[in-house]
């Protein structure tokens, strides 16, 4: 069996148990009684941040896409598609901590906006965990030089991250004015 073999073997693993965790982790914490979750105040501003992440990440997608697709520019691309990994894994360490420490908010609207609200929640947070084992494998073949394989997944890999991050901030801007805090 080459390196190769061995490498992606091994990738593989790495994606699996990151995929499986990291839902894991957030469901976990979904259902801790507050009770058991620590006071931290600074979390009261974690929603905002993580809106702010997201939007900064759609930004870089933008950015990419259009270094790759339009000006043909690699390593532009490269830079921007690295900043939105980058943001993304921000925005994930946000969310944990925010959900470590504050309790979940119930929306509270009513009619069309709360099927819509529920909608885009629910679709946001399946792709959301569909997503993250594709951004490891897009990020992983183009770092390898498997670029063929690198455009095959990215191709579906970026809408899907595109509206995963656009959305977020949706359900952030339909959440919050219902934050038993100020934000």
């Amino acid at each position: 069996m080459n390196n190769r073999a061995i490498n992606d073997r091994t990738f593989f693993w790495i994606v699996l148990g990151i995929s499986l965790a990291v839902p894991a982790v957030v469901t976990l914490l979904k259902v801790l009684p507050d009770e058991y979750r620590p006071n931290a105040l600074f979390a009261q501003y974690l929603p905002r941040l993580n809106a702010i992440l997201n939007s900064l990440v759609a930004l870089c997608l933008a950015a990419g896409y259009y270094f790759i697709r339009v000006k043909k520019n690699k390593g532009t691309h490269q830079v921007f598609m690295f900043s939105a990994f980058v943001l993304s894994s921000l925005f994930l360490i946000s969310y944990v901590v925010y959900h470590t420490v504050m309790p979940s908010t119930p929306y509270e609207g009513e009619g069309f906006l709360k099927g819509l609200y529920y909608f885009i929640l629910i679709t946001h947070i399946i792709l959301a965990a569909v997503i993250l084992p594709m951004i490891l494998y897009t990020i992983y073949f183009s770092t390898t030089g498997n670029f063929a394989r690198h455009r095959r997944i990215a191709r579906i890999t970026w809408p899907l991250w595109m509206y995963v991050a656009v959305t977020g901030v949706l359900v952030y801007l339909m959440i919050s004015p219902f934050y038993k805090f100020a934000v």
